[in-house]
């Protein structure tokens, strides 16, 4: 995550210096307490909670249970992690649901801290859900915001109520207790009610704000805060806290490039648990709020628990166990190939998705290099294909490549490399499926293949000696000239389109999926 990139990238040097020793003396922690305590004031975490958050974690390493561990230095990590999360708010809090609809939900912030767009992305995550939620516009300073609403409403699908203009003119109590009501005769189960901000924190905010508090009664008030704004974002929260008071903490803007200091603080001083963090402008782009996960990105350790739920909601799991059983019947073709890529386009961004990786943050660059393109360029060849090339790569000859590549706009060697990638992961998909595990060039044997499965490729063909020269420095000088000489594999991503050479699949690679394909 974004946000997050420079203080995570300090604490993982950190640790890294710290994994080099096999005990740890007090030094050593003094030392490592040190620069964490560097890394969480230049991130703009507020200093008081920098104060608690070292002092818990020196008292805790120094003391037995890393005197007595295994392996001290991992102890050390996994009570900064615990530490962490407390900070963030210990556990997972969920949205509080009225037992009587409908459930009224009101927003507060600054002006810029993104409520109305969250509203909107609430209102669609809610709708997913099954609820029937109804927004509410009640920010009626801002110039224009009522339009932004209705934009913002009509793209996630969800029903408003705005019956003033705003631009200065109307009551926003009263639009937010008739909205109420209106939710209540047309039978919305959710009311989300978006209130006015202003630059800075004054009197008049904080009375608007309290008045349709006091009006609506809602059974949650979200104080949406942008994760950007760095250290004021402690002051902002306990202004709004004294003046308003809120249930739960929403951070925006978390795909930006700030410190992130702010959602580390937040929590910990208001004492209010943060419930949804917006990951980016998509209306999709919203999540709920773990903190031990959080703390596993921050610490580069990932986020495999998010990223299989977006698996989960994206996939099909009958589409899943059919493809498995084509790759096993070899029957696989290029057409099943676009529907999975399509599919993998649902789950959001790969550069997203890649970064919840364990170990990603230590590869930042090759992140930055990904081409989310390449898929579309991908899709865009086999679409320009007839439904009997795409069954049956072999029939295309060198004029309906040619008609494919000008279909595409790419080059006939895109189209060649993508055939070429396609049969080749076909083949070790259909491996993967039937349970076996295949040989990866490049690689040699993988443990577990079957003993001889390789081997015959790797003899030496009788009657050709292994070097033609009795001099050792010459028989090495023939041998780098063979290795020169021969072909070079293909290079291309993972779709077969340039852009570097292509790494092979590890194991874990190979097991994701096989599970993805419904047979793990």
């Amino acid at each position: 995550m974004a946000t997050f990139g420079t203080l995570s990238d300090r604490l993982t040097e950190t640790f890294r210096n710290l994994r080099k020793k096999g005990q740890l003396t007090p030094a050593d922690v003094d030392g490592t307490v040190r620069e964490i305590r560097r890394a969480l004031l230049d991130a703009d975490v507020a200093l008081p909670v920098v104060k608690e958050f070292t002092a818990k974690v020196r008292e805790r390493a120094l003391g037995d249970e890393v005197n007595r561990a295994l392996n001290p230095a991992q102890q050390v990590v996994q009570i900064v992690n615990e530490e962490l999360v407390a900070i963030l708010g210990g556990q997972q809090r969920r949205l509080q649901f009225a037992k009587t609809a409908p459930t009224v939900i009101m927003l507060a912030g600054l002006q810029g801290s993104g409520k109305t767009t969250f509203a909107g992305k609430l209102a669609k995550m809610l709708e997913k859900e099954g609820h029937t939620p109804l927004l509410v516009a009640a920010d009626l300073q801002r110039p224009n915001a009522v339009n932004q609403l209705q934009v913002v409403a009509q793209q996630a699908g969800a029903a408003i109520y705005a019956p003033q203009p705003g631009n200065g003119v109307g009551d926003p109590v009263k639009v937010a207790r008739d909205g109420v009501e209106t939710a209540r005769r047309q039978q919305h189960d959710v009311v989300i009610i978006d209130t006015a901000g202003r630059l800075g924190v004054d009197a008049e905010l904080m009375k608007q704000a309290s008045d349709i508090r006091k009006a609506v009664d809602p059974d949650e008030v979200l104080f949406v805060i942008d994760a950007m704004i760095g250290q004021d974002a402690v002051n902002t929260a306990k202004a709004f806290q004294e003046g308003v008071d809120f249930t739960g903490v929403v951070l925006s803007k978390l795909d930006g490039d700030a410190r992130g200091g702010a959602a580390l603080s937040v929590a910990s001083v208001t004492g209010r648990p943060i419930i949804f963090a917006s990951t980016g402008e998509g209306l999709d782009d919203l999540e709920p709020f773990h903190p031990d996960r959080m703390a596993s990105r921050i610490l580069d350790l990932g986020d495999i628990m998010t990223l299989i739920e977006q698996a989960q909601s994206a996939f099909d799991e009958a589409e899943a166990m059919k493809v498995a059983e084509k790759l096993a019947t070899d029957s696989f073709t290029l057409e099943d190939f676009l529907e999975q890529m399509q599919q993998m386009k649902k789950m959001g961004s790969m550069k997203k998705m890649l970064g919840m990786l364990p170990g990603m943050g230590q590869m930042k660059q090759q992140l930055e290099d990904f081409d989310e393109k390449e898929i579309d360029r991908t899709e865009a060849i086999i679409r320009s294909m007839t439904l009997a090339e795409r069954r049956n790569p072999k029939v295309l000859n060198g004029s309906r490549r040619l008609r494919i590549a000008r279909g595409s706009g790419m080059t006939v060697t895109d189209v060649n490399a993508l055939v070429n990638r396609f049969e080749q992961a076909a083949k070790m998909m259909k491996t993967v499926a039937r349970g076996g595990v295949p040989n990866i060039p490049g690689m040699g044997p993988m443990p577990g293949a079957r003993p001889g499965a390789s081997a015959k490729r790797g003899k030496q063909p009788k009657g050709r000696p292994a070097s033609r020269s009795g001099n050792p420095a010459k028989r090495a000088a023939e041998a780098a000239g063979a290795v020169e000489a021969a072909p070079a594999a293909p290079t291309g991503s993972g779709f077969g389109l340039g852009g570097g050479g292509a790494k092979a699949p590890t194991e874990a690679d190979l097991a994701e999926l096989q599970k993805l394909l419904g047979k793990g």
